[in-house]
């Protein structure tokens, strides 16, 4: 539990007396004199928490998705920086302390994926271990293509390995094929969070929205995120539904003050670099050979998510790469690092120890 248990009015109240730098997630097991600020090579400043390595240790770069924040590595955090692992958790681009610029274009993978690499230039980590979630995965992707040489090796979460040409198929075509092969348009969701009029939407229904993002009865992922329209028409008639027993009232209450704060305006051009050709035309760059990985993989796959769907992953990841892959199936829904917590901490430890560093 983050905070004891206390009332929701006075919970909001003292949240709000946060800034955005010393945001609702700088709670333990994050130590506030660990936090940094840096402006990369392209002028936008990113907020992380940085943790050094004891001796004989690497260093583990967490990149989070969406809707989220560094906030969702609490528990990864606290194990293993108790064991003398080095930690680099960022806010990524639009999230908390770190920059939020409104053009999509600034949300390109390439870019990004050079951002991190300064925050690994101005820590003096010449390697690390990367591990992603979500969209969080989709930037360890293009590292592991960009910046092979930066990293021991790569772990995916929820969402697996992301090939170039993934992106290569036009929005429109690739909701079509995922309602000819699932029966519901999988990446609907993104025409409505891609959206300008989404921002104002989700912050008038923020407690519904969360509800939705960590549904308890993941069924509720095939009939209210995912299709067209379907977030959207959840959100107007402001649907609460029980969220899973993976996140405490008090933890979810952070959650939501950490968006109300920040908003969505800047974080929601995660999906519109997808619903135009930004994505597309920055992966153009990387050649086959870069896109197979050289290093070794963890992928760790939720059985009960509808939307990264599992068995999608675990063929991208086998044919993708050309080392040792390691897979762990979870029956988890799309928050691996909070459901299964414990069990996904021991095995990504096992795997850790298990390469040649």
């Amino acid at each position: 539990m983050i905070f004891p248990l206390l009332p929701l009015v006075f919970f909001t109240l003292t949240v709000k007396a946060f800034s955005l730098s010393t945001s609702p997630v700088d709670t333990p097991p994050f130590n506030s004199l660990l936090f940094k600020d840096l402006n990369v090579t392209r002028g936008l400043n990113y907020h992380y928490y940085a943790v050094p390595a004891n001796s004989g240790k690497p260093t583990l770069l967490f990149l989070h998705g969406y809707p989220s924040s560094r906030y969702d590595w609490r528990h990864q955090v606290s194990f293993f920086q108790d064991r003398g692992y080095g930690l680099i958790v960022p806010d990524m681009l639009g999230y908390g302390g770190t920059a939020k610029p409104l053009d999509p274009q600034f949300y390109a993978s390439s870019l990004i994926s050079k951002d991190i690499v300064d925050i690994l230039d101005a820590e003096g980590t010449n390697q690390a271990v990367l591990i992603g979630h979500d969209w969080g995965a989709k930037i360890a992707s293009r590292l592991a293509n960009y910046f092979p040489e930066r990293f021991h090796s790569f772990a995916f979460l929820s969402v697996g390995y992301l090939p170039p040409t993934f992106f290569s198929t036009p929005y429109t075509q690739l909701n079509a094929l995922t309602k000819a092969v699932l029966g519901y348009e999988n990446f609907g969701y993104w025409d409505f969070l891609s959206s300008d009029r989404a921002n104002q939407i989700l912050l008038d229904h923020l407690e519904s929205f969360f509800d939705l993002a960590f549904t308890k009865d993941t069924v509720k992922v095939i009939t209210d995120w995912s299709p067209l329209g379907a977030m959207e028409a959840f959100l107007a008639n402001d649907t609460r539904i029980p969220t899973g027993d993976y996140i405490t009232p008090e933890e979810l209450a952070i959650q939501i003050e950490f968006f109300r704060q920040s908003g969505f305006a800047a974080a929601n051009n995660w999906y519109k670099v997808l619903t135009t050709s930004i994505e597309a035309d920055d992966n153009k760059g990387i050649s086959e050979e870069s896109a197979i990985i050289q290093k070794p993989v963890f992928l760790g796959a939720a059985l009960r998510d509808y939307v990264a769907v599992a068995p999608t992953f675990i063929q991208s990841a086998l044919a993708f790469t050309n080392n040792t892959l390691t897979i762990h199936e979870y029956d988890s829904s799309h928050w691996i690092m909070l459901e299964v917590r414990d069990q996904f901490n021991s095995d990504l430890l096992q795997w850790i120890e298990g390469l040649a560093l």
